[in-house]
């Protein structure tokens, strides 16, 4: 059964588009079937993966609000084991459309339960707010992972984040967990990139991974050209520093099923 990874901070511009993509396609890259969902009405995740939809095709949107069937809206990108449930601008309704719906806490979780099975990773790309799309993926995740820019006001909105992710979990999702916090656009040539990754460590101990994405040209340029930065250029800093970040997440699977495996065999 697939892992659902919610991306998600209601602060813009820290790097929520370009892990999802970036860390499903070094997933991907593992053959671990992957699927990104792009519940941002930007679509830039979708983009960013060579997939650009006009308004009215068939998208995420249709696919949470019309019931339209999966295999009708799902795309393949240059991946093999990577897929993608794109977005556009449609999109935008939903949060209105949302508020008179019965259940529209669980809109996500519902339409993906049948696709679990298909995938060992689906990462969710959220918009940066905290409104009703934002709350389907929470409701919908395993775990969330935070992207923090390792800039002023690091961990602004953090605190809201957490005490969202609390209400969910006793109201909605008892099993939601936090997969980790991520430092990004971390620029070691800069004194404050260093006291900013230092005070997130301080306040949010493990909870940070030890991969850290750094400010990187390739990074930038490569969702222009509609490719994940393994395919624009696996041998630059940020394509490493993705694949070591996934590598982390794996382990951190392997070590949880292990700790399953040997608690069933400790009971039985």
């Amino acid at each position: 059964m697939g892992r659902v990874i919610c991306v998600c901070n209601q602060k813009g511009g820290v790097g929520k588009t370009t892990t999802a993509i970036n860390l499903a396609s070094c997933m991907a890259l593992s053959e671990k079937r992957s699927l990104v969902i792009d519940m941002d009405p930007q679509a830039n995740a979708s983009s960013g993966l060579g997939v650009r939809l006009s308004s009215g095709e068939p998208s995420v949107y249709d696919f949470l609000l019309a019931d339209e069937p999966y295999a009708h809206i799902v795309k393949p990108t240059a991946l093999a084991y990577l897929d993608l449930l794109p977005s556009t601008q449609d999109l935008t309704g939903a949060e209105v459309e949302l508020v008179a719906v019965r259940g529209r806490e669980r809109m996500l979780r519902d339409a993906i339960a049948a696709l679990i099975i298909r995938y060992d990773y689906i990462f969710v790309d959220c918009p940066p707010s905290l409104g009703f799309l934002t709350l389907n993926a929470l409701v919908a995740a395993d775990s969330v992972l935070v992207p923090i820019q390792c800039e002023y006001y690091a961990l602004e909105g953090v605190g809201s984040l957490l005490k969202t992710i609390r209400r969910v979990q006793a109201a909605l999702n008892a099993s939601l967990t936090i997969e980790g916090f991520l430092l990004t656009m971390f620029d070691a040539r800069n004194n404050l990139s260093h006291q900013v990754a230092q005070d997130v460590r301080k306040n949010l101990a493990h909870q940070v991974f030890a991969a850290v994405i750094p400010r990187n040209v390739k990074l930038s340029e490569s969702p222009s050209f509609g490719k994940p930065v393994v395919l624009y250029d696996i041998t630059s800093r940020g394509a490493v520093s993705y694949l070591a970040l996934a590598k982390e997440i794996m382990d951190a699977e392997d070590e949880r099923n292990v700790q399953k495996t040997a608690g069933v065999g400790a009971r039985s």
